[in-house]
């Protein structure tokens, strides 16, 4: 019978990741022939091809795959534990990665950073953005320790706390008719160019709680990626944006842009921070959860 190493799921998973296994082989430090001899061997004790052969490149049969989704989910736990390890023993406490899956928050997330890695010496602080959207894979995987997400996705083994409460608004220009009104209706969107993060449809708060309920839909949607370009096309009145009324009030006193209450019952929502159940008793992953709520009344 096959004894699965951890070698064989590097391979893999390097194949994959590389194209070739001249490639793979150079990234993991291995000549081709071992890398090739290690596989065959694998192969002949499994009793089925992990690859097609098709000229020079590779293809992973059914097996191949199962085994690439395997090395996906078990490599980064692995690398992640050693690295825990390591850390014990070199006394350290260890480093915090906190995954963003909310564009706006990392303004709010600054004030929290700055106050902990002050009280935590002995903690790094790492921030990954390349996460939006795809948080929960990330804490799955041990890539990220905590997500930033006004939208959490409830799954076994994961636990999402709030920790801070805001309100969307629509935010409109100097000039603009809507920002004499008490609140917005979504008939007063059908003619206006909506900016808003790069995120689908269905996981903007503006599309999903204000404009398709109403079945209205903006003359125009603009994606863009940063905040303060966004607030800029707003103030010089290239169309209205969608975000949280902390954030708009900071940026007030740099441009001419003011909040407008989405409905007349406004839009709420929640900042949560989530983690792997697993991760619950440790103390500065606790710490930052605590310090990130008594912060609720500063963002």
């Amino acid at each position: 019978m096959a004894i699965l190493e951890r070698t064989h799921l590097a391979i893999i998973r390097a194949v994959d990741e590389h194209g070739s296994l001249t490639a793979a082989a150079e990234k993991l430090h291995l000549t081709q022939s071992a890398l090739s001899h290690t596989i065959r061997k694998l192969e002949d004790q499994l009793g089925l091809p992990v690859w097609h052969r098709e000229g020079r490149g590779l293809r992973p049969t059914q097996a191949g795959e199962y085994l690439l989704a395997v090395a996906n989910r078990l490599l980064p736990q692995l690398s992640y534990a050693e690295e825990r390890l390591k850390e014990f023993a070199r006394g350290e406490r260890g480093a915090l990665r906190i995954g963003m899956e909310c564009h706006p928050c990392y303004q709010w997330l600054l004030k929290i950073v700055s106050p902990y890695l002050a009280t935590w010496p002995a903690v790094d602080v790492d921030v990954k953005q390349k996460f939006q959207f795809g948080g929960i894979g990330a804490l799955f995987g041990y890539e990220i320790d905590m997500l930033v997400t006004p939208d959490p996705l409830h799954k076994p083994g994961l636990t999402f706390e709030p920790v801070f409460d805001y309100e969307q608004v629509l935010v409109v220009g100097p000039d603009h008719p809507l920002r004499k009104l008490p609140h917005a209706l979504p008939k007063h969107l059908a003619d206006e160019t909506l900016i808003t993060y790069p995120v689908p449809v269905d996981r903007l708060d503006i599309y999903t709680q204000f404009l398709t309920p109403a079945g209205i839909a903006p003359k125009r949607h603009k994606p863009i990626e940063t905040t303060d370009i966004m607030l800029q096309m707003v103030a010089s009145g290239r169309g209205v944006a969608a975000l949280p009324r902390w954030l708009v009030e900071e940026y007030a006193g740099k441009l001419d842009v003011a909040p407008v209450k989405l409905g007349k019952q406004g839009v709420a929502k929640q900042i949560f921070l989530g983690y792997r159940e697993a991760d619950a008793d440790i103390d500065y992953l606790r710490a930052f959860v605590d310090m990130a709520r008594a912060h609720r009344d500063g963002a």
